[in-house]
């Protein structure tokens, strides 16, 4: 059997190296195991044909059987189209081509059967067809045809006719080149125990299945598989960590970590940061190397935590710092840690990339001195000219913006890498958290600080202008702030969005009598700061903003935070902004302004903001609602790998059970040497090979 990994797509019949190269630069599809390895979205029942007659308005794609009476083309220029008029006997549809029209009129003859497959929509009183899929009657076997897959494909590629029904054309192809079964990719045993199809089977049945069981057997094999490996290597990475790795044994709770706690402690600590703080001492003495997920939401008090634990690794003569992705967020640890200390014998300093010339320096001579205790900063801190005396702790700030390479970077600081406390304010559920970081050990702080009151969601429709003013006048008349975002700087010409500039002008008019101030992402740095003080120095009562205000500002006395366009906004991307305000004692208040025509999935959002301040639940509803890939509001953030057939939100049973069965292989077989598990191992190097993110799964 030749090897489907080395055998270049464009030799596959029907590709060809013009072909290729799109498949190339569109899907990442180079060889003939990665189209194998392109799944189907959906699939149609292709087994039965419709009569014109039947057509109602709301049929998904259907089969017609009937010839072409005749065409014509209408329209100029870019509304040109040809139309081709088609009977069955029962009645007459229009077949409608927008593009192709030189193709298509040569290709199909008038009164000739034909097998025409499309989505019928009502227009102009009869219905129509947009570029349908058409085939000769002799061509094609319905009763073998069965379910018919559909294929994801880019403009780009419609436009050069590759679409679906070409790539099931060439998965056809290709899988009838295959006569003998392909290497299995699972131990025989994990086959057996498991009840999985063959791996020959299970590409089959997933490009071409013949009926429903089958199927569904085939994604539950191809899901397990992918699941399986993505485990196996967190796991195996995290017991290779343990065992190469010893970490300092920070033996005791001295003099400085008590004297803070006695004397300089703002408040009492609640019980869940008393929990996390037992957790993180145990890992500190227990000469394992702690790398610990600290989950909590805005403002339950992660600072004070990570503050704490750095005391310890300080009365055991050891170093530690803290790095935050954005200068806005490490000069905002840097005052608020100065604040905590303040009275006490500890040199704090900050590190970014502002920080130059004289100061850089003593900064850079106190720290491989030892005489700098605490050190805050960005990635300045991992740049080659750092070096620390002995660092000990160090604490990663929203660690979703680090990858692991800066990571290691910061491990490399040291003879033996430091214990890592990564804190994240977006709270991540079960599912997620065990793949995104399977290696961590994970403490949740799950209460707010006594005093504080939860935020009040208010939605309200944007033609309720006059009482939303009313409402923000009432609070600036008692002396609070007021937050207003808005989704984008620039008017987009394709989105009618009510931007920062104009929402500024609008501001400004409707409260003559107050200072407003103007943050958004495309101005200067400096710019933007001397923006943020007025706001924190409480010049300005109004911030008229951009999301850059998402992490980072903490004004306890901003109790109001209104979100224009909050149907732009995802739910992760809501609740942080939401966390903006609610951070002194009086009551605050999040009021999301939307249009009145909202998709459904986007009236689920509101419900679920207006419903409830519990991190977790939005974080569970927003991986249900818009997958792993978008969980963080953007595009293609959050998972730092590539799942072709699993989707976490829905699988999340499936993923713990697989993390079980790999679990039970790296027990049974740490070093990787058992021969009935050769075939585990060695996938799993060619998985790692051939996916450069999997690294960042750890």
């Amino acid at each position: 059997m030749f090897d489907l990994s080395t055998s270049d797509i464009k030799y596959l019949t029907g590709v060809g190296p013009q072909r290729a190269a799109l498949l190339n630069k569109e899907l990442g599809i180079y060889s003939m195991y990665d189209l194998l390895c392109y799944y189907p979205y959906k699939y149609v029942d292709r087994s039965r044909i419709y009569t014109i007659r039947e057509i109602d308005g709301s049929m998904p794609y259907i089969q017609l059987k009937g010839e072409i009476l005749g065409t014509e083309l209408t329209g100029e220029g870019r509304g040109r189209r040809l139309i081709a008029h088609f009977s069955d006997g029962t009645g007459i549809v229009d077949l409608v081509w927008f593009q192709g029209i030189k193709y298509v009129v040569g290709k199909y003859k008038v009164h000739k059967e034909y097998i025409v497959f499309g989505k019928p929509a009502p227009f102009n009183g009869r219905f129509n067809i947009a570029h349908p899929d058409i085939d000769e009657v002799s061509e094609l076997k319905l009763s073998t045809m069965g379910m018919q897959p559909y294929y994801n494909t880019t403009e780009r590629m419609k436009r050069s006719f590759l679409n679906s029904r070409a790539i099931e054309q060439m998965m056809a192809t290709l899988l009838a080149q295959i006569s003998e079964p392909l290497p299995e990719t699972l131990s025989p045993a994990i086959l057996a125990e498991n009840h999985l199809m063959p791996i020959t089977d299970a590409l089959r049945n997933i490009h071409f299945p013949a009926n429903a069981d089958l199927l569904r057997k085939a994604q539950y094999r191809l899901k397990f598989e992918e699941l399986f490996y993505v485990q196996l290597n967190i796991l195996r990475y995290a017991r290779d960590r343990q065992w190469r790795y010893r970490g300092y044994v920070f033996g005791k709770v001295g003099e400085i970590f008590n004297t803070f706690y006695s004397q300089h402690l703002p408040f009492e600590l609640t019980n869940a940061q008393k929990r996390v703080l037992k957790e993180i001492r145990r890992d500190l003495g227990s000469g394992r190397q702690m790398n610990r997920l600290l989950q909590g939401d805005v403002g339950s008090g992660k600072t004070l935590v990570a503050l704490m634990s750095m005391l310890i690794a300080l009365d055991n003569g050891y170093q530690a710092c803290l790095m935050a992705p954005t200068e806005i967020l490490a000069n905002q640890h840097y005052d608020t840690i100065c604040h905590f200390l303040q009275g006490m014998d500890i040199r704090v300093e900050l590190l970014t990339g502002s920080v130059k010339g004289k100061r850089r320096e003593a900064i850079l001579a106190g720290l491989l001195a030892g005489e700098v205790h605490i050190l805050i900063g960005t990635h300045a801190l991992i740049e080659d000219t750092v070096h620390f005396a002995s660092l000990g702790l160090a604490v990663i700030d929203e660690q979703h913006r680090f990858g692991v390479a800066q990571r290691s970077r910061l491990w490399a600081k040291n003879e033996r890498p430091p214990h890592v406390l990564v804190m994240t304010a977006t709270p991540i559920p079960r599912t997620l958290a065990m793949t995104l970081y399977g290696d961590l050990d994970v403490s949740v702080i799950d209460e707010l600080p006594p005093g504080r009151k939860p935020i009040a969601t208010i939605h309200q429709f944007d033609n309720h202008r006059e009482s939303l003013y009313r409402s923000i006048r009432k609070q600036i008349d008692e002396g609070r702030q007021v937050y207003i975002v808005y989704p984008l700087v620039k008017e987009s010409e394709k989105v009618d969005l009510k931007n920062v500039e104009e929402g500024y002008e609008r501001i400004c008019a409707a409260f003559p009598d107050c200072k407003v101030c103007k943050v958004h992402g495309q101005m200067k740095p400096a710019d933007k700061d001397a923006q943020m003080q007025l706001f924190v120095s409480g010049t300005a009562q109004i911030m008229v903003a951009t999301t850059v205000i998402e992490v980072g500002v903490n004004v306890p006395n901003a109790s109001v935070m209104v979100i224009e366009n909050a149907e732009r906004f995802g739910l992760s991307q809501l609740h942080q902004l939401r966390g903006r305000v609610g951070r002194g004692a009086d009551q605050s208040y999040c009021i999301l302004v939307t249009g009145y025509k909202l998709a459904e999935d986007t009236r689920k959002r509101l419900e679920i903001m207006v419903r409830t301040n519990d991190g977790f639940e939005i974080a569970e509803a927003d991986l249900k609602l818009r997958g792993p890939g978008d969980l963080e509001g953007t595009q293609q953030s959050g998972i730092a790998f590539d799942l072709k057939i699993a989707d976490i939100a829905r699988d999340g049973q499936l993923l713990q059970y697989v993390r079980e069965v790999a679990q039970k292989v790296i027990d049974a077989d740490p070093e990787g040497t058992m021969p009935e598990n050769e075939i585990l191992w060695r996938r799993l190097k060619a998985l790692r090979k051939t996916n450069v993110n999997w690294a960042a799964i750890s």
